[in-house]
């Protein structure tokens, strides 16, 4: 079970970058909780699990920093002439 676990979350991973931003969030955060449930199970290699849980946490980050990206702010950041006040 410990393994599904661990899995589950790297297909999780996997998954997040062929969803929209919503979507991917929400299953990262479900594979994150998951793997959080499982801090004191002794049947989990817990290295291992940290590490997919930092993943999960750094590719939900990104996941929505891509949306603010997309969504205009990244040229509101960086203007180009033509969009400067």
């Amino acid at each position: 079970m410990a393994e599904t676990t661990l899995a589950d979350a790297e297909r999780a991973l996997a998954q997040a970058s062929d969803l929209e931003t919503e979507d991917a969030v929400t299953v990262l955060r479900t594979a994150r909780q998951n793997l959080r449930e499982k801090r004191n199970d002794p049947d989990v290699d817990e290295v291992r699990r940290e590490e997919l849980e930092t993943r999960l946490e750094q590719r939900i980050r990104v996941v929505r920093a891509r949306d603010a990206y997309d969504g205009g702010l990244g040229s509101a950041m960086n203007p180009t002439e033509e969009d400067a006040p």
